[in-house]
């Protein structure tokens, strides 16, 4: 016998002996549970009927009483047997009986309501009914007594025993309910042929005797006792056993369906696979690293195939990742080539500077941060620019804000030297604002120095930022090539971002006024320009203010040219204190100042002017003179108000509107405020000021 032979053999004996064993232990199991839980049902359901036909008896008891209770008021017997009569047809049309009869003392029936068919039983009768061996009506008689208590007849009222009955007795007891009498056809809820052939096998039933017939059913007979004097058959079905043979056979054919596959798969991956592994080793000898062997067993034989697939699987997989990585690492070099010297968008170039940091030490996430300087001036923040990976680390880009010494990050910036290592192992303290991570390697990245001569000690290279990665691929730490890398890197990559940042800078200074900080005259050309297109095209008003401040001469003159220019400063910094985000503040040269309220009329345009005439008036600027005392010096602003396209259709216009107001101011005296006239009206004086000149 070949080994496929006894495998085969011995698997089917071992799997299928238990599985007919336990057949057949169950399919015993399901009949006994089954015969006991039909013998319960059918006594559950034996007491049901009983109780059900002591209900009607007891209902029919209480009519045929009440019914007499009500005669027994006559004082002869004639009256008595009238008011039973009369009683009778009541309770028969309340629906109370069937029929009600009443006899006299002799027998003779002197009043009948209603109408069923004879013979009738008694609820007291423990046998078949009076006059025959069938029961048509099931009955109560009481007897019928004058006022002096004697007999002077019956009452007996009934309901009869029909299909109704039957139904009512089956609904109570959830069986099948037949009538065992001399009726041709039986009383019954099952079929005429059934209910036959259950009369038939019940009829000699013992009282509580339970047998099974011939076609599925459960029997119990319920013989007439006192209180209850009909003869039933209750019966139930066998479906559910018959319902679990079939289960039972068909779970036992598909388990040797079953069991015969089993055994042919077994024998057949016992006597392949040594054959299928020398084929797979030659692919793999000629470079065909896609090679592999079904593992088709556990065995020796099968552990080898495992083996030889995770081996030529791994060699794949580090061929590929050195491929994907050689090609990777190019394409990322070109890309940032590329982008370095063709765009001053630094957040493509801080995303290509990420990119390809991560690409060359395979690190899984990482984020670049740089230090912010609103104003020009140096802040010890550093702000989350852009971020890879970041997803499930805690946090979102906009939340990482770190001070300079905060955290892991805040120390690389604070030290200026480079860190690498293992979360667990050298303990960084992690700001609760910095991502999560296992491993890291950061690097901070500076501005070259500017000038030849400058000595290094006392002119520390500006920090630009901080860049790290998280999570080595491969769950290895950053070792000293990658930190040599990355830090390589970054030296060149602070070249392009601090060339993108003096580009930015160098044109943020085209535009703006170094002194103040406000927008200079260039700007001021081309922003007027855009809010008169906006103003026009949606129908609203632009309010243009020109402010002069008054006899700024004589400050130069008495407190000299820096004081003059402190002036200035805090002069722009209350323009914008009192003027909202969306209006523009511009120095059109020396004094004098250009302020755009967009969607603003003459009204406001006046409210604006007043409160910076106030704001100048009220508060006198403060000087502080070489032996450190204090001056006040009082400063006061001049300032005319125009608004498109209510004084000029043009921004040329508007603009020299605007410019008349405010010699017109001058004119007034200073410290004061006008509004340009309009020139269809041809009026040459200018709206009242609020303030005293």
């Amino acid at each position: 016998m070949t080994l496929r032979a006894r495998l085969t053999a011995a698997f089917l004996a071992v799997v299928l002996g238990p599985v007919l064993v336990g057949a057949i232990f169950v399919g015993g199991t399901v009949a006994t549970v089954s015969n006991a839980r039909s013998e319960e049902r059918l006594e559950v359901a034996a007491t049901a009927v009983r109780t059900t036909i002591d209900a009607i008896c007891a209902g029919l008891r209480t009519s045929a009483e009440a019914a007499a209770a009500l005669a027994a008021a006559g004082q002869t017997p004639q009256r008595v047997l009238r008011a039973a009569g009369e009683a009778a047809d009541q309770a028969v049309r309340r629906r109370q009986a069937a029929v009600a009869r009443v006899d006299d003392a002799d027998g003779e029936t002197t009043h009948l309501s209603g109408f069923v068919s004879a013979p009738w039983t008694l609820c007291t009768d423990g046998g078949p009914g009076v006059g025959g061996v069938r029961a048509l009506a099931l009955g109560w008689r009481v007897e019928l007594r004058d006022a002096e208590d004697q007999l002077v007849g019956h009452l007996l009222v009934a309901r009869p025993v029909d299909a109704n009955l039957v139904d009512r007795l089956a609904g109570a007891a959830g069986v099948e309910v037949t009538v065992i009498d001399s009726r041709e056809a039986p009383l019954s809820t099952l079929s005429s042929q059934r209910a036959k052939r259950v009369a038939s096998r019940a009829r000699d039933l013992a009282d509580g005797e339970v047998v099974e017939s011939g076609d599925g059913l459960y029997l119990r007979a319920v013989r007439p006792t006192d209180g209850q004097p009909l003869h039933l058959v209750l019966s139930t079905s066998r479906g559910e056993e018959q319902s679990l043979f079939a289960v039972l056979l068909a779970v036992v054919v598909f388990a040797g369906l079953l069991a015969i596959g089993a055994a042919w798969w077994l024998a057949r991956t016992t006597t392949r696979p040594l054959a299928e592994l020398a084929t797979a080793a030659d692919r793999v000898a000629d470079g065909d690293l896609d090679a592999r062997v079904p593992v088709r067993s556990a065995d020796e034989v099968g552990r080898l195939a495992t083996t030889f697939n995770r081996m030529t699987r791994e060699t794949q997989g580090y061929v590929q990742a050195l491929t994907a990585s050689r090609d990777q690492l190019r394409g990322n070099l070109g890309l940032l080539g590329d982008t370095l010297s063709s765009t001053h968008d630094l957040g493509r170039i801080l995303e290509v500077i990420l990119e390809t940091a991560m690409a060359a030490t395979g690190a899984r996430a990482g984020v670049v941060l740089l230090v912010e300087q609103p104003d020009g001036l140096r802040t010890s923040e550093l702000a989350g620019r852009c971020a890879k990976g970041l997803e499930d680390r805690a946090g979102d880009l906009e939340g990482i804000r770190l001070q300079l010494g905060e955290g892991l990050l805040g120390a690389v910036a604070t030290s200026g030297e480079p860190r690498r290592g293992r979360v667990e192992w050298d303990g960084p303290v992690l700001s609760p604002r910095e991502p999560r991570c296992r491993t890291y390697v950061a690097v901070p990245f500076s501005a070259s120095r500017h000038g030849e001569d400058e000595d290094p000690s006392s002119q520390p290279e500006r920090l630009l930022g901080v860049l790290a990665l998280y999570d080595r691929l491969g769950h290895d730490d950053f070792d000293d090539a990658d930190l040599i890398t990355l830090r390589t890197f970054a030296g060149q990559a602070a070249v392009a971002v601090e060339n993108v940042l003096l580009h930015e800078e160098t044109h943020r200074l085209s535009l703006t006024d170094p002194l103040t900080g406000l927008w200079n005259y260039r700007y001021l050309k081309e922003s007027l320009r855009r809010e008169v297109e906006r103003a026009s095209r949606f129908e609203r008003d632009l309010a243009v203010l020109t402010m002069d401040l008054d006899r700024f001469k004589d400050v130069n003159d008495t407190y000299g040219h820096p004081v003059g220019d402190a002036v200035l400063i805090e002069f722009a910094r209350r323009i914008k204190t009192a003027t909202r985000e969306v209006d523009l503040a511009f120095r059109q040269g020396g004094e004098e100042f250009v302020v755009l309220l967009p969607e603003t009329d003459a009204a406001g345009g006046e409210r604006v002017a007043e409160r910076l005439c106030a704001a100048i008036r009220e508060t006198p600027f403060e000087l502080e003179s070489g032996d450190g005392s204090r001056e006040s010096i009082r400063i006061t602003v001049s300032a005319g108000v125009a608004v498109y396209p209510e004084h000029g259709h043009s921004l040329t216009d508007v603009l020299e509107a605007a410019d008349d107001a405010l010699y017109a101011a001058k004119a007034a005296g200073r410290d004061t405020w006008r509004v340009a006239p309009t020139p269809a009206s041809g009026v040459t004086a200018v709206s009242e000021p609020r303030t005293k000149s």
